[in-house]
């Protein structure tokens, strides 16, 4: 039989000793550290703990390699590199806000120096690295599982092949969630050829993924001005090979083609274009006659103008601003240049967190609007001495000066959000007196001669895109909408659209929402015979007269 009794005292016993064990190591490694003469190595200290008994096992802690990236402050190559990207070395790392995989060990090596082939023995492209492939076909296929519609088009339209001899050419920011797009392009039937219509905003992972499936992309995080023009060139200029259509975003490959290559230009059958600069410069072209292609405007189509801007940008300037300075917004004040969407969806993220938010606006309209959603509507030269953090949003030149500039407050934030990167004077701020010193990627110092600081994001370009990530979702409705667009322009009969700039149906737009609703599990109402004569509507849409504002 047992004796508990016994049992109990054996295990106090054995407790005791481990206690005085416990001891004599605390003063042993007490001695060893106190005393000033006393060298400790990591043998002594070793043995000092191997004393003290353990009854649970050890779980070994995986290592992490230490990823070292130095940041240099000024130019190391010669070269291609511009003075902007002189300056900004880092941006050609991929280990950015968005996310992106990249093997940074070639990064100094323009990938226009490099020769590459992928897996079916193609080089008609120019990527940073065809090895990251498998990463970039990763992020794709995460991107797929929030555009569900999309990939629904896809699958509905796939047998018929609607774009089948359609050669597009696109410019457009290359993501995971585009890269969605111009696959549903290449399953409905369109050869493509892409290149980036921001320097910044490439994965690279994401383009060599593209890369390697056929399409050719000429696009890499980091490029130069030069890079920039290269590759759109690239794309259009390529032998055998003739664009008739246009996907653009921000006007850039439009205007090389129309100024480059007229006859290709005239050749075209449609332009889809899905940004407030691209469109200006559209209606721009129109109106001096010198439009000789049918074009869409998207960026004006209900579904790409409230949701990819108000709701998107509501949710990515916060995105962007936390990833590259860390800043807290209660209590800030904000200005935020222009009340449009883009400007709606800031500054109703900013005041949901506690910012003290100001608008500028030229429009008497949208300035009424800032009133009654309760922002005040101020000149920026009235606050700009004491705001922390200055926001464009309007897609003009020249918003904040080197004036406006000078005058801020040390430590203030400028950044835009807005396509054109003109907004923000960043070419008077590239002076001898003035340092450029770089902090982590995309955010630079620009330090005044007195010490001043004033942290400037992503050199004035696109903030969402550059130094962060946009919501898969937003992008699925505006992705929809651009491959809707492309459809109807290749497929009209001749005489439907004239040399001009047209919206999206109203039905299409209605179609777009549609498709998105079965993921929130939404449930339209219908109409019944009655009702849709009293309102003098088709039971099946469009519901809203085109001049009606959402």
């Amino acid at each position: 039989m047992s004796d508990p009794a016994g049992e109990a005292k054996l295990e106090l016993k054995q407790a005791s000793k481990e206690v005085k064990e416990s001891e004599n190591v605390a003063e042993k490694y007490s001695a060893m550290t106190v005393s000033k003469n006393s060298e400790m190595n990591m043998g002594e200290l070793s043995s000092a703990f191997s004393a003290v008994p353990t009854h649970k096992p050890v779980k070994k802690q995986i290592q992490f390699v230490e990823d070292k990236q130095e940041f240099s402050r000024f130019p190391t190559k010669a070269g291609r590199r511009s003075l902007s990207r002189s300056i900004s070395q880092s941006s050609t790392d991929s280990y950015s806000s968005a996310a992106s995989y990249t093997d940074s060990s070639d990064d100094e090596t323009s990938p226009r120096d490099k020769t590459q082939v992928n897996s079916k023995g193609s080089s008609d492209f120019c990527v940073k690295s065809i090895k990251q492939a498998e990463f970039g076909r990763r992020e794709i296929e995460i991107a797929e599982q929030d555009m569900s519609a999309l990939i629904s088009l896809r699958k509905r339209a796939q047998s018929e092949k609607p774009l089948a001899g359609a050669k597009i050419v696109g410019c457009t920011h290359i993501t995971a969630q585009t890269a969605v797009l111009i696959e549903t392009l290449v399953a409905l039937g369109a050869q493509c050829r892409w290149t980036a219509c921001n320097i910044y905003s490439t994965q690279n992972e994401v383009a060599a993924a593209l890369t390697e499936t056929g399409v050719a992309v000429y696009a890499w995080k980091g490029e130069s001005e030069d890079d920039f023009w290269w590759c759109i060139d690239r794309c259009v200029n390529n032998e055998g090979w003739q664009p008739n259509m246009i996907l653009d975003d921000g006007g850039d490959l439009t205007h090389w083609m129309y100024k480059k290559y007229p006859n290709v230009f005239k050749k075209i059958r449609g332009i889809v274009e899905e940004s407030v600069t691209g469109v200006h410069r559209l209606y721009q072209l129109s109106k001096a006659g010198k439009l000789c292609v049918p074009a869409m405007n998207v960026n004006d189509s209900v579904t790409k103008q409230k949701f990819d801007n108000l709701y998107c940008c509501r949710e990515s300037i916060l995105d962007g601003l936390k990833r590259t300075t860390d800043v807290m917004f209660g209590g800030k004040q904000v200005v935020v240049c222009g009340y449009g969407e883009v400007g709606k969806g800031c500054c109703a993220a900013l005041k949901a967190l506690g910012a003290i938010v100001y608008v500028t606006e030229i429009d008497p309209i949208c300035a009424l609007q800032a009133c009654m959603d309760g922002f005040r509507v101020v000149k920026l030269n009235e606050v700009i001495r004491h705001v922390d953090i200055i926001i464009t949003c309007t897609g003009n030149k020249n918003v904040v000066t080197r004036d406006q500039l000078d005058r801020m407050k040390n430590g203030s934030i400028v950044c835009n959000m807005g396509h054109s990167n003109t907004e923000i004077d960043v070419a008077s701020l590239r002076t001898p007196e003035l340092t450029w010193e770089r902090v982590r990627s995309q955010v630079d110092h620009v330090i005044w001669p007195d010490g001043k600081r004033v942290i400037l994001l992503a050199e004035g370009r696109l903030l969402n895109l550059s130094c962060s990530t946009v919501p898969t979702f937003v992008l699925s409705i505006t992705a929809t909408t651009q491959a809707l667009a492309l459809i109807e322009l290749y497929n009209a009969p001749e005489g439907r659209y004239k040399q001009d700039v047209y919206l999206l149906p109203k039905k299409m737009d209605e179609y777009v929402a549609s498709l998105h609703l079965t993921t929130f599990d939404a449930h339209l109402t219908e109409l019944s015979d009655e009702q849709a004569k009293y309102l003098g509507l088709n039971k099946n849409g469009p519901f809203k007269p085109n001049y009606y504002r959402y």
